[in-house]
């Protein structure tokens, strides 16, 4: 009986992949390629005037308003641990809608560079690389092997924890 629960945990791990296959929008941060499901995407806008909130985490760069609603910023480069990178032409803000469990949260996050759309196949993805309990890649749905490059599929969802998404909806109310 315990083989073939192990089996349908495969079995499921597999389904979720082939599920992964469609169009995300791929950005850069640092020298590294990401991609989010463009239909977690709402629009692509350039760098805009952010008006800072005190006291909230360092990766949330604050608020901006976006035909008349404000929106919180995080700063994606921060958030990953990267180090800070002055903004140029390029830097750009991708407004995502993220799903909480009990409402909708509209944010942006600020990347280096918005790259393209990308069609990706099932064959071209492969699951998260697995680092032990001590590293967290709930935020990453996959791996895409597309041109000889390797890009992160991001969960957008999983990329702040529900604690740190309540925060920044409470303080950019």
């Amino acid at each position: 009986m315990e083989q073939n629960f192990d089996q349908s945990q495969s079995d499921a791990g597999v389904a979720t992949l082939e599920n992964l296959a469609g169009k995300y929008l791929t950005f850069r941060l640092a020298n590294e390629e990401y991609g989010l499901e463009i239909l977690k995407v709402q629009e692509i806008i350039s760098l805009l005037d952010v008006t800072h909130i005190p006291q909230v985490p360092d990766f949330v760069r604050g608020v901006i308003n976006l035909r008349g609603k404000i929106i919180p910023i995080m700063d994606l480069r921060l958030k990953f641990g990267l180090p800070s990178k002055e903004d140029c032409d390029r830097t750009s803000i991708i407004v995502v809608g993220l799903s909480l469990s009990d409402s909708n949260l509209t944010m942006g996050i600020v990347v280096d560079e918005v790259s393209e759309v990308k069609d990706i196949t099932e064959d071209q993805i492969e699951a998260p690389p697995s680092f032990g309990s001590r590293v967290n890649t709930d935020f990453i749905l996959g791996m895409g092997k597309v041109d000889k490059s390797v890009l992160t599929l991001l969960d957008i969802n999983c990329v702040l924890s529900e604690t740190e998404i309540e925060f920044i909806a409470e303080a950019t109310e």
